[in-house]
């Protein structure tokens, strides 16, 4: 079924049951900015692989977007048997599922404004063939992705899962055509990788500004060493994910493949906050390495570093590193972290074996030491009098990955203020939630160290003036996790009844009717769950405002 939307393009519909049962059905070589494809859930995978290789704008991109099933469940796309479409001819078809950029029909362009969104695209990798063009079937490639951006500008990839491909996302640049302004926000990506080889990823790209929010990074495939999150852009953000296993969580390199991306200016600064990183027993010791990896060390980043609040826990049997910089010309500012390990804190160093490092309040077990390199250490640590240490950052139950600060931590209001660098474009505004989504973070005082904000009591902003007919009782979101767990909170007034005509919904905290509410009242928010039996939070509020609808 087509329907055409006189504003906002075409929307077509891959649907059971309908006109239009397949993707190769969808006028891909013809879209237009502002059309959209659904893509329904069904029972069966599709088996269909194709590229966008068009132009939307701002106002009116081109949206590929899954309609998921009853129970929530993202459609399909596997590349384990797809058919590319006879109407679509490209290059390179063994790369991705899901192509963008390059291609003879359509016409070869840089594509723009392109979001995908909602689907589960998978089975990209050697071990799987597929039926190109003129029926030629085909392995696909030792680099193939199941989404495969060979160039792109503004592109944004949401809400996808990403799995069981050689790469799982993978962008292009060269210098001829540099993919621009990529947002991964929200995405599954795990189990990808190929057995034995260390030059497949679960996230592989080079772009100019990318950024990499609230998604979930799980493992690799069983057997593949390759690394988490691996990066040769200029202007890199990685903030609120979750990122568990990997040779290295996040492998922050040099762009390699183009002059654009290493003389871009964003290149020498690269931004990473709010993140949890699991670093798992086996492999490299490093958590991250930011400076380069070709051996050309002309072209590495040689700048600086920004990581804050972020929790790294490593459950290495030996020794743990945190981080890598690749010389002593790239520079590193860690602040307001957690490193905790669960080997002795002697087995936890900052440093491999160069690097610049400035520290400031961040928390480590008692022992930790700058590099394991000994008088091979050629770096240098400032900053290593701010360390809070112990024996435990206070966590509200590391056993089930739950990172949240108990309210005994020491983590808490042990922060410092963030670098001058960072603010205002990277300031610390959210924090990571079980799985792929965020919540604002709350502030007050002193950050409290780590990717979690401690909330100790239900906060409470009592709103003056007239709302919609209503005075609001506004609670912080997420006041009822405070202590652990999602529960149930209620309203009530403790300085007696409410006047004639006016009534106090206990649920959403809003008080209605026509009458006059004079006087001072205390109003009370309690919360419960299954951690916390019950906390409650009053506040004095005179109220001479007359309501009405």
């Amino acid at each position: 079924m087509i329907l055409v939307l006189s504003v906002n393009g075409a929307v077509y519909e891959v649907k059971p049951g309908t006109a239009m049962t397949t993707i190769a059905q969808v006028p891909w070589a013809t879209l237009q900015p502002g059309d959209t494809v659904l893509i329904h859930w069904r029972a069966q995978p599709y088996k269909e692989k194709w590229v966008i290789c068009r132009q939307g704008s701002a106002e009116m991109p081109i949206t590929v977007s899954g309609v998921p099933g009853p129970n929530g469940e993202l459609p399909v796309i596997d590349g384990n048997g797809a058919v590319t479409p006879a109407n679509l001819n490209f290059w390179s078809e063994q790369r991705g599922v899901i192509k963008i950029g390059g291609a003879n029909i359509p016409a070869d362009t840089m594509p723009r404004h392109i979001i995908i969104e909602n689907l589960e695209i998978r089975g990209a990798h050697p071990n799987y063939q597929f039926t190109g063009r003129n029926n030629v079937v085909q392995n696909y490639a030792s680099a193939a992705s199941p989404i495969f951006v060979e160039k792109g500008e503004n592109i944004t990839i949401r809400n996808n899962i990403i799995t069981d491909g050689a790469n799982g996302f993978f962008v292009a640049s060269s210098d001829e055509a540099v993919s621009r302004n990529i947002l991964v926000e929200g995405n599954y990506i795990y189990g990808n990788g190929i057995s034995g080889s260390i030059y497949q990823h679960n996230n592989y790209t080079a772009a100019i500004n990318i950024t990499f929010q609230y998604n979930r990074f799980g493992p690799l495939r069983s057997g593949a060493p390759g690394v988490n999150l691996k990066d040769r852009s200029a202007g890199l953000v990685v903030r609120y994910n979750w990122i568990e296993g990997g040779n290295r969580n996040i492998d922050m390199v040099d762009g390699e493949d183009t002059a654009v991306i290493r003389n871009a200016p964003e290149y020498r600064k690269t931004f990473v906050y709010g993140n949890i990183l699991i670093k798992q027993d086996g492999g490299n010791n490093q958590a991250i390495h930011y400076g380069g990896d070709s051996g050309n060390t002309a072209n590495y980043r040689k700048g600086k570093l920004y990581f804050y609040n972020n929790t790294l826990y490593s459950i290495r049997a030996g020794n743990t590193v945190v981080a890598r910089l690749s010389t002593n010309d790239e520079q590193g500012d860690f602040r307001n972290n957690i490193f905790f390990n669960t080997a002795a804190g002697t087995s936890l160093a900052m440093l491999a074996e160069a690097g610049t490092l400035n520290l400031a309040n961040n928390w480590a077990k008692t022992g930790w030491r700058n590099s394991h390199e000994g008088g091979g250490f050629g770096g240098s640590v400032t900053g290593g009098g701010t360390m809070i240490t112990g024996t435990s950052p206070g966590f509200l139950d590391a056993s089930v990955q739950d990172f949240r600060l108990q309210p005994t931590s020491p983590a808490i209001d042990a922060g410092t203020s963030l670098h001058a660098d960072v603010l205002p474009s990277h300031s610390l505004l959210f924090q990571y939630v079980k799985h792929q989504t965020k919540t604002d973070r709350p502030m007050s005082g002193a950050f409290d160290l780590g990717a979690y904000e401690h909330a100790s009591a239900a906060p409470m902003q009592i709103l003056t003036g007239k709302l919609s007919g209503a005075v609001l009782l506004r609670y912080y979101d997420g006041a009822v996790e405070a202590d652990g767990g999602s529960g149930s909170y209620v309203w009530s007034i403790s300085a007696g009844d409410l006047p004639p005509g006016l009534r106090l919904d206990t649920q959403t905290g809003a008080i209605r009717g026509r009458a006059r509410l004079k006087g001072t009242w205390t109003f009370t928010l309690t919360a419960t769950d299954a951690e916390q039996p019950e906390i409650s939070v009053s506040r004095e509020f005179t109220v001479t405002t007359r309501l009405h609808p």
